[in-house]
């Protein structure tokens, strides 16, 4: 069978992560820029043979610039060493109906672990403009200490700033490529 390619169409996708701050509230941040390709052998998105994801490290974005530059720096993503966050899939499995499980490897300032993230397929389409579109939510989590990702501080009250776990959320419209 014929493969088939899908990219990423960044006006209608987005990805985010969570973090806990203080232990009592999260904060949201995301990728501006990002990329997904992904080949599939069938229209249905049953089966991917290769998803690749990247984002750029310096797109980050938490709505404070002083706590993206702290990001953006050694004492985390290293933006200037580490360029680019990438995810490389090896399986894409089906648990029942629309969900499945993405398990791949995670690149973080060139430090490479699995991770199995949970994908929901929203569904299949054709736009107004003859381009088929296929929907994902997609959910997961992971340690950011696992990456080198280790800064923190501690409160007077002995509470740290920042959580270990980071959710990933996303919401990601592919573009059938003719």
């Amino acid at each position: 069978m014929k493969a088939i390619k899908w990219v990423a169409d960044p006006m209608h996708s987005e990805v985010q992560f969570k973090v806990k701050h203080l232990m009592i509230t999260t904060v949201t941040g995301y990728f501006k820029n990002f990329n997904i390709e992904a080949v599939t052998s069938d229209d249905a998105f049953t089966r991917a043979e290769r998803i690749v994801f990247t984002a750029d490290v310096n797109s980050i974005s938490t709505n404070n610039e002083q706590r993206d530059a702290h990001l953006k720096s050694a004492d985390f993503f290293d933006g200037e060493k580490h360029k680019e966050i990438r995810f490389e899939a090896k399986s894409y499995e089906n648990v029942g109906g629309d969900d499945y499980l993405l398990h791949g490897d995670l690149t973080i300032r060139d430090v490479t672990r699995p991770v199995t993230v949970g994908v929901e397929l929203g569904g299949i389409v054709v736009d107004p403009y003859g381009q088929t579109k296929a929907g994902f939510t997609v959910d997961g989590k992971l340690s950011r200490k696992d990456f080198g990702l280790t800064w923190n501080a501690v409160t007077e009250a002995g509470s740290v700033v920042v959580s270990d776990e980071i959710r990933l959320q996303a919401e990601v419209q592919l573009v059938k490529q003719l």
